[in-house]
């Protein structure tokens, strides 16, 4: 039987891009990148080659007809990533614009394989490829002369061991292209502006030989380059290995709370807190990540709503302020989910945290770009799950209008997603507005269905007794005797 030959792979040097290829860019390929003006394509480009060449390595960056190189690496040098002193001695760069305006593409053939004879280089980026293609439309038979030398530029890089990348301003995926059928990966950038957002995604549309992450991905262009956000995976246990222990309990910070939970919240949980404004959410999540400063657990929390400096929350800032809780708070306005779960894992992997705070749901949503906020709902089940990976638990809380008449427990019917849900609203009580709160559900763990009353005073979060079965509550109506969660579907207070 015939040995399985094994493609070795390169680090693109690309964060999250990698994981998007599955496991890196094989060597030896002919890959395209394509996408329309300004999207990033130069930029993806040089920051592979920088990272990717080395003096065993080296590269050659071919210019045509679009920046000459000098105004190119003008720009290209504000990124982290440039490196002025791999300039002709890993790098070089050659410009190709003279045989392209020719409109001769043996000529532009010829050129590259004096150069590449030249160098030797293991990488090969020609930019911008498209003006090649269109420098040759002149000819009569420009569709087969163009088929004919891409071939030949193929099997030339090939013979050569060579990896190879050509640049390109396309606009149509779908269209008939002999650049496309050679390719082996065909790299698809788009970007699309809506109200104040810049959006950014990158697709792979093609990689032979190897199984990459399907769909869009968003990406940013900063200081350091380009960054790319895969989706978080999910670790799924081996066949016959255990599962993470889940059958210890941890505290909220909220005595009497704990013991409605049954004794506290189940380790490795996600525990959703619903409320109305001003009801106390943001103050019972302090308490869990402070209760957590107490026994020895780091946390993380995304704020969406308070930040770190608000003198409102003066406890979460000293939370903050000690290091034993990180913040992730951006505020770009072309923020996705997938970015916000990279940040939030980050930080988890960093402080080898085991609590998790997302204050609030609603918040979150706002902070989306609009294109991101069509699909939260998946959005928000693929963060859930990617977090209770990690074994970390959750608290999320979600801003909900008090109708008075019923409990509603997401606006984004994502209750079912949660292990636990505790609900916080206001009752009218003796001509006086008060807060109420219950646990309305723990996944396999009895708790208890009481309404309690609470209060909130400098010292945090004070539960009650529970409240009295008469008229008067709820603005005169009689105490609510089913739950309504946000799908509709009814919910006793004590069901699990």
């Amino acid at each position: 039987m015939t040995e399985r030959v094994s493609i070795n792979r390169l680090s693109t040097g690309v964060p999250g891009l990698d994981d998007v290829l599955g496991g890196g860019l094989p060597e030896l390929s002919f890959n395209l990148i394509a996408g329309p003006p300004g999207c990033g394509k130069t930029t993806l480009s040089l920051q592979m080659m920088f990272a990717m060449a080395t003096p065993e390595r080296p590269a050659i960056f071919l210019t045509v007809l679009g920046e000459p190189p000098l105004k190119m690496l003008r720009y290209q040098q504000q990124y982290e990533f440039f490196d002025s002193e791999k300039i002709n001695h890993s790098v070089h760069f050659v410009n190709l614009a003279e045989e392209a305006l020719a409109g001769d593409l043996s000529k532009v053939l010829s050129r590259i394989v004096t150069e590449v004879e030249q160098h030797a280089p293991a990488l090969v980026f020609v930019d911008s490829f498209r003006s090649v293609v269109l420098a040759n439309e002149t000819s009569q038979n420009a569709h087969n002369e163009l088929q004919h030398f891409m071939q030949e530029l193929a099997m030339l890089m090939t013979s050569w061991e060579a990896t190879t990348f050509l640049i390109g301003e396309y606009f149509v995926e779908t269209e008939a292209n002999p650049v496309f059928t050679v390719a082996d990966g065909l790299f698809w950038l788009r970007q699309s502006v809506q109200r104040n957002s810049m959006v950014r995604k990158l697709e792979i549309l093609k990689m032979r030989g190897q199984a990459t992450l399907p769909g869009l991905h968003s990406f940013r262009i900063g200081p350091t380059g380009i960054k790319v956000f895969a989706p978080a995976q999910v670790v799924v246990p081996e066949e016959g290995a255990m599962p993470p222990a889940r059958g210890s309990r941890l505290q909220l910070g909220v005595p009497r709370l704990d013991e409605m939970l049954g004794g506290g919240l189940p380790r490795g949980y996600s525990l959703l807190v619903a409320g109305p404004s001003g009801s106390g959410k943001s103050t019972l999540a302090a308490a869990f990540l402070a209760e957590g400063i107490r026994n020895g657990e780091n946390g993380v929390i995304a704020a969406f709503e308070q930040r770190p400096h608000d003198s409102r929350n003066p406890k979460l800032a000293e939370l903050i302020r000690s290091g034993r809780v990180a913040m992730v708070d951006s505020r770009a306005p072309d923020l996705s989910i997938d970015e916000i779960v990279q940040l939030l894992l980050g930080e988890i992997h960093r402080l080898k945290a085991d609590r998790v705070v997302i204050d609030s749901l609603s918040g979150f949503e706002l902070a989306l770009a609009p294109t991101f906020r069509e699909d939260f709902r998946e959005s928000l089940s693929r963060l859930i799950n990617a977090l209770a990976s990690t074994g970390v638990t959750v608290l999320m809380t979600s801003e909900l209008e008090d109708r008075y008449t019923d409990l509603r427990f997401s606006p984004y019917g994502t209750a079912f997603m949660t292990d636990a849900i505790v609900v916080q609203r206001y009752i009218e009580v003796d001509s006086r507005l008060s807060r109420m709160i219950a646990v309305v559900k723990v996944r396999a763990s009895t708790h208890s269905n009481e309404l309690r009353e609470f209060t909130i005073d400098e010292h945090g979060i004070h539960v009650g007794e529970m409240l009295p079965n008469r008229e008067g509550l709820l603005g005169g109506r009689p105490t609510v005797k089913r739950l309504t969660s946000a799908d509709g579907t009814g919910m006793g207070a004590g069901d699990g």
